[in-house]
């Protein structure tokens, strides 16, 4: 019985020194790759360093959340040189992807300081004089990136729409004025709201300069592609790398996630401090 149990053990140190748990590290270390993915779920993010990030209250400006929900959120980071991958994920039992009344979507974002400076931004959405640049990814524009219609019908089978403007029976044959029709009707499209329908990325890019001052960034920078887990959601967001980033000039990273079954939403979110982003 002695010898099976050395045996045992033995066969188990072998195998734990062959299969190690990735520990993670203190800081968000960012591999150095020829070629980033954008898939969550590519082997190419097993050998990146793992951080494990503490979320944290957003308790300090209105509407604040005061009740804790999203514990923490698993991030890996790699670059080509030119842009940045961010991996984050983190548990949530329920998938909110659908809007309506009383609902609240599934989301994630990262933050960066707009320029990297030893005195960085307050990490609460950055600070007068001190901008933030913040790439903001959403479940309900992942389904719609994915085929999801974006329509009356689809969110809510039971309507009733008599027609579009675009959609007149007078305007069958002439596909230029159904067009026209179509741009005439949507004023958001036409003041080039981003926010407005069909989206082609789950993210979009904006920036801020401390609480109650975000706004569209001037250029859509940033990707993004999210999955369900067996138990949350996985989501890469990629962007340019920082101006000036490189293995002797760290920057700073920050992330928040939203809970829509936890009615969460704007400033109601979990979310962390700076967190050192270091190129390896």
């Amino acid at each position: 019985m002695r010898y099976i149990t050395i045996a045992i053990v033995g066969s188990m140190i072998f195998l734990l020194s062959c299969h190690k748990a990735q520990v993670p590290t203190a800081e968000v270390n960012v591999a150095q790759v020829k070629e980033i993915t954008l898939d969550p779920n590519s082997s190419a993010w097993d050998p990146v360093s793992l951080h494990v990030s503490k979320l944290i209250l957003q308790d300090l400006v209105e509407p604040r959340l005061m009740e804790p929900s999203t514990s923490e959120v698993q991030v890996k980071a790699m670059t080509d040189g030119n842009q940045i991958a961010v991996r984050l994920e983190w548990m949530d039992e329920s998938q909110s992807d659908l809007p309506g009344p009383r609902h609240f979507i599934d989301g994630c974002a990262l933050q960066l300081p707009a320029k990297i400076d030893v005195n960085v931004p307050a990490p609460q959405m950055g600070e007068t004089g001190k901008t933030v640049e913040i790439s903001y990814w959403r479940a309900d524009w992942q389904a719609i990136v994915e085929g999801r219609a974006d329509t009356i019908n689809s969110l809510y089978p039971n309507a009733t729409v008599d027609h579009y403007p675009a959609e007149a029976k007078s305007l069958e044959n002439n596909p230029q004025a159904q067009n026209e029709a179509a741009a005439r009707y949507a004023p958001a499209r036409s003041l080039g709201n981003r926010r407005e329908g069909p989206r082609e990325q789950p993210v979009e890019d904006l920036i801020a300069e401390g609480p109650s001052t975000l706004s569209p960034a001037p250029n859509a920078v940033s990707k993004g592609k999210g999955i369900r887990t067996s138990n949350g959601w996985a989501v890469v967001i990629t962007r340019p790398i920082p101006a000036g980033f490189s293995a002797a000039v760290p920057s700073q990273i920050a992330f928040a996630v939203w809970e829509g079954s936890h009615t969460e939403v704007g400033a109601r979110k979990m979310r962390t401090g700076w967190v050192p982003l270091i190129l390896k």
